[in-house]
């Protein structure tokens, strides 16, 4: 090797030591309304030197995961060149107030969006980090909006069999007002469903051909007011918070229905029932990667924070289906009211 290159890489390990050595880090904190719009701050600070408004110049944000191999890329700039990705696209961009500012503006802001931001910007051997965790107040704080069809399966109700649908998963049918709360919120649904005042919506977030057509925006999708005796679809639920507790029973063994129910009733609890689960995700922040019976024979499992093999993409109640309740398959979610 010659000895040039040999300078040459031993002044980019030097640089790239120095950098890592200096690379001021900051934290700040920032809240923002479900649906607002709102800027995650990056400067560089005054006192140095050089700016990042030349051509070679890199800023990159990123959303940190707990587990960091599971990060999301943002956005990234070069220049004249900025590239952003995933649910990111077309709501993100920089400020870029002046040459030394690397804020980020983020629009449409939604629940899935709350978490820890990384702002890095690297100028030559000049690096700065900054990370920004953004809080998002939902309009929901007092109760969560869920879809809910039976063991019969899609488009099986009628307005009051969609009522007492929800009353049965300790629940009440939704207004219009919470389902577009909870639409702001970012729920994202293609299956129509009853609400309380006997229309037929459903949510969208992003739009697509089978919901409304790709080219629509997002929004609320309406059928307008429907037959309450003839007319058949699935129903929007709301739980309030919970007025008790929501667990996981531990069992030695898997059980089947019958032996589930019996289960909570031997702790002194009842098996929960769907609006539990929702709002045990929702407004507890449970996670838990177990699928377990519910009352009305679904087996479903709450992520509130997503990872491989535990709903990867979204925090999300996942459904795995009505079994079989005969068949020794799963575990139990209990419920145990306030006394």
């Amino acid at each position: 090797m010659s000895l040039l290159c040999i300078t040459i890489i031993s002044l980019t390990l030097a640089a790239s030591a120095y950098s890592q050595e200096t690379t001021p880090h900051f934290t700040v904190n920032i809240s923002v309304g479900l649906g607002d719009s709102v800027t995650l701050p990056c400067t560089l600070p005054s006192s140095d030197i050089t700016d990042f408004g030349s051509l070679g110049a890199r800023i990159k944000w990123t959303k940190v995961a707990e587990d960091e191999a599971l990060n999301e890329d943002v956005l990234l700039s070069m220049g004249f060149h900025k590239k952003t990705y995933g649910s990111f696209v077309d709501r993100v961009f920089l400020q870029e107030d002046d040459k030394e500012d690397a804020s980020l503006v983020m629009t449409l802001v939604s629940m899935d969006d709350m978490g820890k931001y990384r702002c890095e910007i690297i100028n030559g051997v000049e690096e700065m980090v900054q990370d920004v965790f953004l809080e998002v107040k939902s309009g929901l704080v007092h109760g969560v909006v869920f879809p809910y069809s039976p063991p019969l399966g899609r488009y099986n109700m009628n307005f009051l069999d969609a009522v007492q649908a929800c009353e049965d998963q300790d629940a009440v049918i939704a207004s219009h007002k919470q389902l577009y709360e909870a639409w702001k919120d970012g729920l994202n649904w293609c299956n129509a469903g009853w609400l309380n005042d006997s229309t037929v919506q459903y949510p969208i977030t992003k739009p697509r051909k089978p919901c409304g057509g790709s080219m629509n925006k997002p929004g609320l999708r309406s059928y307008g007011h429907q037959d309450k005796q003839m007319s058949r679809y699935d129903v929007f639920c709301y739980a309030a918070a919970l007025k008790g507790n929501f667990y996981w029973l531990v069992q030695p063994d898997i059980l089947t229905f019958d032996e589930a129910v019996q289960a909570c009733i031997d702790d002194g609890a009842e098996i929960a029932k769907v609006g539990h689960i929702y709002a045990a995700w929702k407004l507890e922040a449970y996670d838990r990667c177990d699928a377990g019976w519910l009352a009305d024979g679904s087996v479903r499992y709450p992520i509130s924070r997503p990872r491989k093999n535990c709903s990867p993409t979204e925090a999300a109640v996942r459904f795995v289906g009505f079994p079989d309740k005969k068949v020794k398959s799963y575990g139990v979610y209990c419920y145990k009211a306030e006394q």
